[in-house]
């Protein structure tokens, strides 16, 4: 009975704990993601070197599309995670081309989407990217 009631307690608490935290961070709403791209594109220069960035159509605000190297790429939802529902525009590549930006709240983040300044606490929302061939397919 002991066993039972401690087991009843550790899950009551551990749901407690899931629901504050989720209650406290701003909800970006959520859009069926279903995109695909073909990197090589004219309409996409700047995916070909590294570190480079494309804004691609969808999401809830857009979509940034980062190359970490010519096999990866990550794809970040726009809308800043301090303030999503903001009439803003979304964040954007500052014109150093070293980390992203939120201008509304100055907010700022690494190009793998963690937070490294600014009012948001947390990393910028992250789509599934899968690559095949020079087709890079975005989803959630």
């Amino acid at each position: 009975m002991n066993k039972l009631w401690a087991l009843c307690m550790f899950l009551l608490l551990l749901t407690t704990a899931c629901s504050d935290s989720d209650s406290v961070r701003p909800r970006i709403p959520e859009v069926y993601v279903d995109e695909q791209i073909n990197v090589n594109s004219q309409l996409y220069p700047g995916l070909r070197q590294d570190n480079g960035y494309a804004y691609v159509a969808g999401g809830y605000k857009g979509i940034l599309v980062v190359r970490q190297n010519a096999g990866q790429y990550l794809a970040f939802e726009r809308a800043c995670p301090h303030d999503p529902t903001s009439t803003c525009s979304g964040v954007e590549v500052d014109a150093s081309n070293l980390f992203i930006v939120d201008a509304c709240c100055g907010s700022q983040f690494n190009l793998q989407g963690n937070v490294t300044g600014g009012p948001s606490v947390y990393g910028l929302l992250q789509y599934r990217t899968a690559l095949s061939g020079s087709l890079l397919y975005i989803s959630n």
